[in-house]
């Protein structure tokens, strides 16, 4: 095990440099070329992940568990219901037992105070699989995908169309890593906190109006308008992004070679269209699938330390 002042973790995405960024995606590249070649390589081997679920997760879980298969290590799936975490021992004692006993911890939960407090009593590396503040691991595979479609995402204008929420933070952070420029469209009321817009205001900009981030955009990204923890809005939110739906003639407005992302679960006819997920710009397969391939370049940055 590492001592706690070695140990880093991936909370969001400015806890990685530029050139730190830029090498991890080079890096899930190749290693889905050795994967797509059949070749093993087992840089885990008896290594365990601790994967704690406080939110239901399809692609987080499957990627992470099948990433550590691939490295030649292990994952177990730690639930609230099944672990002392849903009983009320504290964040900070469950953090120093768990990364005892293994070699990463990642956390997929609606407080991200909650994560940041467990990665300071933890001494393995923590990965934020998803809070309410950001979503670091999907900007990781939505980066290697537009570097696999376009090249260089560098200079390039992204639209950020829809809730101000923890992706939209997360893509904030990114255009200031990888140096795009990224509008925002959002209803009022639903802007992007305004002290991370603040900090990142050279790279990122909230706009009038869809069709104004649209405009000319190479990259147009879109998510749910109502997210795990908001049903209760939905009937209200619904109406209120109903104008911000991603749709032909939305996409009309890009760049001729933009492609269109989404991190899903997708509800074809609210947010995006079928015509447009479904559509010859869509890239959200890829963008899926690369949750394994980038997230298996972070962990073995986290883990050994390559580059």
């Amino acid at each position: 095990m590492s001592s706690a002042s070695e140990v880093r973790h991936f909370l969001s995405i400015l806890d990685l440099d530029r050139e730190e960024h830029l090498g991890l995606i080079e890096r899930a590249i190749e290693l889905k070329a050795m994967q797509y070649a059949g070749e093993i390589y087992e840089p885990l081997k008896n290594r365990t992940l601790g994967m704690i679920f406080e939110k239901s997760s399809t692609r987080t879980r499957v990627a992470f568990e099948v990433a550590m298969v691939q490295f030649g290590g292990a994952a177990i799936f730690l639930s609230p219901r099944d672990t002392q975490l849903g009983r009320g021992e504290p964040v900070e004692d469950s953090a120093r037992v768990v990364s005892r006993m293994v070699d990463c911890v990642m956390i997929r939960t609606y407080s991200h105070a909650l994560v940041e407090r467990f990665a300071h009593h933890a001494r393995v590396p923590v990965i934020n699989a998803l809070t309410d503040r950001h979503h670091p691991c999907q900007l990781l595979a939505d980066m290697q995908t537009y570097r696999e479609h376009r090249g260089s995402i560098q200079g390039r204008n992204v639209a950020w169309i829809g809730d101000g929420n923890n992706m939209c933070h997360s893509y904030i952070e990114t255009a200031r890593r990888y140096r795009f420029k990224l509008r925002i469209a959002c209803p009022k009321g639903y802007e992007p906190d305004a002290e991370i817009l603040s900090a990142n205001s050279e790279w990122a900009e909230v706009v009038d109006s869809p069709q104004e981030a649209a405009t000319g955009a190479d990259l147009l990204v879109t998510d749910v308008w109502a997210s795990m923890g908001q049903e209760e809005e939905a009937e209200t939110r619904h109406r209120v992004f109903e104008p911000y739906q991603v749709n032909t003639q939305l996409m009309s407005l890009t760049a001729d070679d933009a492609l269109f992302m989404h991190c899903l679960p997708a509800h074809r006819g609210e947010e995006v269209t079928a015509e447009v997920i479904d559509g010859p710009k869509s890239v959200v397969w890829d963008e899926a699938e690369n949750r394994l391939h980038a997230q298996k370049a972070l962990l073995e940055f986290l883990l050994t330390g390559a580059r």
